[in-house]
């Protein structure tokens, strides 16, 4: 009768710790948590000799990747090369939460910084502008541009939160902007949001109708919790919507928006545009910068139609709005129009055959075997099945843009 009972109390208290450990985690922020409760033990594994062995994460990564590519190159459909981007960020008071470390505002802006290098890396021909949302306001922080580095400073310039957020002014003041560009080119906005509310001196709902008369596509990532009134922009808009839950979400979420999205119908139709290949100017030569205003010495290149001096490409001719480009960054916004067929995965198994699986992965020449000499995880190119390590398979898609088991077999064939 005593064990019955002292079992009962141990019982109990263990119930009791658990309840308190529940308590206590529940009290943590999402940050601190990733922190307080790795339990990254569980994560280790043996080999075959039984020695432990390094956790590697690029499995996991890779996997991500694979769903990204097999989502955007489903299906053949055309996609927008010259694009208008605005990227609203929320300074409000809410962008002061800590639940991110430090806090919002940091992550938001380290993340945007990474996402306009890599929006300008795969979409050499378009467009960004940054806008800010603060004190019930909307502040254009930066114009349309193709300078990475000069919206980079701007928005590290600017990092001050207050007041609320007006997502109403927000997008009055991106339809004002955007509704002046060519028909050729694709009008989206990007909306870091922060905030749970938002504070219009209107109403809404006719703001979000006259973006979608306007061919104005809208996607919020929310950094607290869903709200509707973004919910519905996005589906007007036909955009999407989408909620983080810690920073390397956040990151996956900001980084699906810099590719291409599909065409609206309404400008899925062929347009011809005037572009203009300017050439170098020689070192040495003083020239007036159209750009700058300002003299500048040797650098720079020259408009074809007016002979007018700008810094860097692409850009548009200050002087006669001719759109100036370079060859390369044409070739570039082409690789989303023929995107590489995803690889195939290859089942590690250990075949019947060993010497029909290839050992070395056909681009880096790197072992493509486990420890015990079993096979490891690799992919392979459906048409000329030759086999690649995970590494090569991203830098190939992401990157290359063409197979070098497929451009070899076509290379010896015509000889």
């Amino acid at each position: 009768m005593l064990r019955k009972e002292t079992n009962g109390e141990e019982r109990r208290f263990d119930r009791d710790e658990e309840e308190d450990e529940e308590e206590n985690d529940r009290g943590l922020d999402a940050w601190e948590r990733t922190y307080a409760d790795e339990r990254s033990w569980e994560s280790l594994q043996e080999d075959e000799s039984g020695l432990l062995r390094p956790i590697d994460n690029k499995t996991l990564y890779h996997a991500q990747y694979r769903r990204r590519l097999r989502t955007a190159t489903a299906a053949r459909v055309q996609k927008g090369l010259i694009r208008y981007l605005y990227i609203v960020i929320d300074l409000s008071r809410a962008a002061t939460e800590t639940d991110y470390k430090p806090n919002r505002m940091v992550v938001v802006a380290r993340q945007v910084e990474a996402f306009i290098r890599e929006f300008f890396d795969q979409n050499p021909l378009s467009h960004i502008g940054l806008l800010t949302l603060k004190d019930g306001v909307s502040h254009c922080l930066t114009e349309l541009g193709g300078s990475p580095e000069s919206h980079i400073k701007a928005l590290m310039g600017k990092l001050v939160c207050s007041g609320d957020a007006s997502l109403q002014n927000g997008l009055d003041l991106v339809h004002s902007l955007l509704n002046q560009i060519p028909s050729y080119g694709h009008r989206e906005v990007l909306i870091l949001y922060s905030a749970l509310s938002t504070c219009d001196p209107g109403d809404i709902m006719e703001t979000i109708q006259k973006c979608k008369s306007s061919k104005i596509r809208c996607s919020v990532i929310g950094l607290s919790a869903e709200l509707y009134i973004c919910k519905y922009l996005c589906q007007e808009t036909g955009g999407s919507y989408s909620v983080s839950l810690d920073e390397s979400h956040l990151k996956e979420l900001v980084l699906e928006h810099a590719p291409p999205p599909p065409a609206i119908a309404e400008f899925a139709i062929a347009n011809l545009i005037k572009m203009g290949f300017p050439q170098r100017a020689a070192e040495g030569v003083i020239s007036i910068c159209s750009c700058h205003k300002e003299a500048k010495v040797g650098g720079g290149y020259t408009c074809p139609r007016c002979k007018a001096r700008v810094c860097e490409l692409p850009t548009e001719c200050c002087i006669c709005g001719l759109t100036l480009v370079s060859s390369p960054h044409l070739a570039r916004s082409y690789h989303h129009l023929f995107p590489i067929t995803p690889f195939d995965d290859v089942a590690p198994t250990v075949s019947s055959d060993p010497h029909k699986v290839p050992k070395n992965c056909f681009g880096c020449q790197q072992s493509l075997l486990a420890p015990g000499n079993l096979p490891g995880l690799s992919v392979a190119c459906p048409k000329c099945k030759q086999h690649f390590c995970l590494d090569c398979d991203i830098y190939i898609h992401e990157s290359l843009h063409n197979c070098p088991g497929c451009e070899s077999f076509r290379h010896s064939k015509s000889q």
